[in-house]
């Protein structure tokens, strides 16, 4: 392993390297120091501030966000007690199809990021779907695949809008918003991604040098809706139908890119004043993850268990069309690696409403602690037919019905505090479940062990309920902080402090492999099975 601490051919030993990764959610916002071998040194954490300043408008203050990603960086750094000058390099991740307009150049916004979870262009996405024009598109595209069997053509039959999408938000600001219009007539706008905005700031100095240049990983571009994982570039096709310029879009580039540059000292202050930290990679909290579960592997799949749970399954160096709901996507990219200009592919499926179940169900007072749940959900034999609908923002694949309403369903008198939080763990794994089985269908592959990670793994009737119904092992590390070491691997290869995945395998630490329990699986998949039913009940509510 080639590590900065090797010795040199000199014998004198070279200093360690620290590596600040810096990840940006949509809860918080955390920086945590590294050494060459990937134990924290330092850490910080803030709160991020979603704004609701109407119902289904869910958005982040950018320059708010900003002072607290300066705040996290530079708190980290001296948790560790390190001199900035002493940090080897600074990696990024964030989350994914939160965007701004703006004017760089003026530092003038035409709103807040717009965050994932946001619903504005719900009304915008009906109409869409249920046009002549997309249902066109849909049968002329499997008409093609038909002819060609060309993947790319399945997709395309398949093709809808979703509100998670960066497309249909961007489109409902650029109908709605006046400031928006005007600019982009005069050519003064242009779209960030969280990841491009954090780039932009960072290496202009807080928008000391506006000739930066504008710049996406493909990481985050993927899921935006506007990016076309086959081609590897941003969606002509969509540009014409929805008649916008992918101008204002920045140029996507690949996670092994060598032109994301250094931190502008300016933009921390004095202390930085003789820095030169580079940012060796910038990459979404997905790719982060998977890379941080080490699935580097065909077949290889891991589950992110936090507001919302995301399953991705590495499908290799073809990108696969995917007909249940789920997506294909890119898992990563670095060209200078392998064929195919290095792309990696994944497919995705989402449950967006996960952690925030638990979330909504403490601040309903069903338990003080989420730590608590576990027990609590055990202290039962089972939920006295109860059963939760985790969908707040609708269930995803492979029910699509996101008119679905949350609610219990079978309450009688009987019914406790620890029946409702047992059905609500219950309910999120049953969605988990789903999208396991959509994801063995859409690849005909048998999955046989899960990696798990995120706030809710540390959940252990979550983990041992998934392993029971779903009937495979379910395998947990010591270091749930999968994003942020995700981050800290890539930028320790594209920076030279590791040579290659093979030296990263040391640093994964398994805490616990939850076994499935043959003797409890068909009655586990019975309740299931009800539950399955149940969802009729709450379909098409909205």
């Amino acid at each position: 392993m080639s590590t900065a601490s090797s010795t040199t051919s000199d014998d004198a030993p070279a200093p360690p390297a620290y590596i600040a990764a810096l990840d940006v959610g949509t809860t918080c916002v955390r920086c945590f120091v590294l050494d060459d071998k990937c134990l924290v040194k330092g850490q910080a954490v803030d709160a991020v501030e979603l704004l609701n300043p109407q119902p289904g408008f869910f958005e982040i203050e950018p320059e708010s966000l900003w002072r607290k990603i300066v705040n996290v960086i530079t708190l980290a750094i001296r948790d560790a007690k390190l001199k900035p000058t002493e940090i080897t390099c600074l990696t990024i991740s964030t989350q994914r199809c939160t965007f701004l307009t703006w004017n760089h150049k003026t530092g003038e916004y035409y709103h807040n990021f717009i965050t994932w979870k946001d619903l504005r262009a719900d009304a915008l996405v009906d109409q869409w779907n249920s046009s002549w024009t997309k249902r066109s598109m849909n049968g002329v595209s499997y008409a093609l695949y038909l002819v060609t069997r060309n993947h790319r053509f399945l997709a395309g039959s398949v093709l809808k809008l979703m509100n998670g999408q960066v497309t249909p938000r961007l489109l409902f600001e650029m109908a709605h918003n006046k400031c928006l219009k005007q600019a982009l007539r005069e050519n003064k706008a242009r779209v960030e991604l969280l990841d491009s905005w954090i780039l932009h700031k960072l290496r202009s100095g807080n928008g000391k040098d506006t000739s930066i240049e504008h710049i996406t990983d493909i990481t985050s571009s993927t899921a935006t809706g506007l990016y076309d994982p086959f081609t590897l570039s941003w969606s002509p096709l969509i540009s014409w139908l929805f008649g916008f310029d992918t101008k204002i879009l920045p140029r996507v580039v690949d996670n092994g890119y060598k032109g994301f540059g250094h931190v502008h000292p300016a933009a921390f202050g004095s202390d930085w004043a003789d820095t030169c930290i580079p940012i060796a990679a910038s990459l979404s909290d997905q790719a982060a993850s998977m890379w941080g579960s080490q699935c580097f592997s065909k077949n290889d799949v891991k589950v992110t268990m936090g507001t919302g749970a995301f399953l991705n399954l590495i499908t290799g160096s073809e990108c696969r069309a995917a007909i249940s709901g789920m997506y294909p996507l890119v898992a990563w990219q670095i060209k200078n690696k392998s064929k195919n200009q290095g792309a990696v592919y994944c497919i995705e499926g989402a449950s967006h409403d996960f952690g925030t179940v638990v979330t909504w169900a403490q601040s309903c007072e069903l338990f003080k602690k989420p730590d608590e749940t576990s027990l609590i959900a055990e202290s039962v034999p089972d939920t006295n037919d109860v059963f939760f609908m985790p969908a707040f923002s609708g269930l995803g694949p492979p029910v699509n019905d996101y008119r679905s309403a949350s609610g219990f369903i079978g309450l009688t008198p009987s019914t406790t505090k620890a029946h409702m939080v047992r059905a609500l763990l219950e309910s999120i794994v049953f969605r988990l479940v789903q999208l396991i089985d959509a994801t063995e269908k859409e690849t005909s592959q048998k999955l046989k062990m899960i990696r798990v990670n995120g706030g809710v793994s540390r959940n252990d009737f979550v983990c041992q309920f998934l392993a029971d119904l779903s009937r495979l092992k379910v395998e947990r590390a010591e270091n749930t902080e999968s994003s942020i070491m995700g981050a800290t691997f890539m930028a320790g290869i594209n920076h030279g402090i590791w040579q290659d995945v093979e030296d990263l395998k040391c640093f994964r630490k398994v805490e616990r492999v939850f076994e499935p329990r043959p003797k409890v699986h068909e009655k586990v998949v019975e309740r299931m099975d009800k539950w399955c039913r149940a969802i009729d009940r709450f379909s098409d509510w909205y």
